[in-house]
């Protein structure tokens, strides 16, 4: 039962990435990097991922599309600026589970197959390579927008994104770990990254991530180290 629930979510998740995947292509966002990060919302938010980028992200058609369809058929266009809070909040915690979520899909068969390590613990070698790939991804995902979208130099953008999303990544990840940890010995057993219970498991993970790293964003938002999205 629990093999099949795993295969109907994932099926879900990335249905519902590939729909925003399609959306995003005619209606390219401002701030290129949500381009990606939106259809990875929706591998863990499967359906509600879709609902969040229509309500929070969808940017208006472009000028192409909008002489194909007509001007007055009401796609919305999002003034990012006059979002409320709370959803420049979920925007930038989604930014950050972006990067969290690509580090994790790509360190996560690499510790499975090669049997990686740390103290005896195959779940702790899972988990350190977790984090570095999480992060790596997250202060890129961080890095390119400031770059592109500032007149700050190199350094002075790697100082930027490490500033804006450590501690939202910390935050994202220890949600992770926590549920893993609870599947483990709960159900699961081991973390083997070609088990689709895995990744079924990952969704849950990323989404409780994603609720940890929320305040951790709020917070960033609030002492200005962070923008609002």
């Amino acid at each position: 039962m629990l093999t099949l629930v795993s295969w109907l979510f994932i099926a879900l998740g990335v249905a519902t990435a590939l729909a925003i995947a399609l959306d995003v292509a005619k209606r390219p966002q401002p701030m290129t990097i949500m381009n990606v990060t939106w259809p990875v919302t929706g591998l863990y938010m499967p359906i509600v991922g879709w609902w969040a980028y229509a309500k929070m992200g969808r940017a208006a058609p472009s000028a192409g599309d909008e002489e194909h369809h007509g001007h007055g058929h009401g796609h919305a266009h999002h003034h990012h600026g006059d979002k409320p809070k709370w959803q420049g909040v979920f925007v930038s915690a989604t930014h950050c589970g972006g990067g969290c979520t690509a580090g994790d899909v790509v360190t996560a068969p690499l510790a499975t197959l090669t049997g990686f390590a740390l103290l005896g613990s195959a779940t702790l070698g899972h988990f350190v390579l977790a984090f570095i790939g999480a992060y790596l991804f997250g202060i890129l995902f961080q890095y390119l927008p400031i770059r592109g979208m500032s007149d700050s130099g190199p350094r002075k953008a790697l100082i930027d994104a490490i500033k804006a999303d450590t501690l939202s990544l910390i935050a994202f990840q220890a949600g992770m770990y926590v549920w893993m940890l609870i599947a483990i010995h709960g159900w699961m057993g081991e973390m083997n990254a070609f088990s689709v219970t895995f990744w079924f498991m990952m969704q849950i993970a990323m989404l409780i991530g994603f609720a940890t790293s929320y305040p951790a964003n709020w917070l960033l938002i609030d002492r200005g180290i962070k923008h609002a999205m």
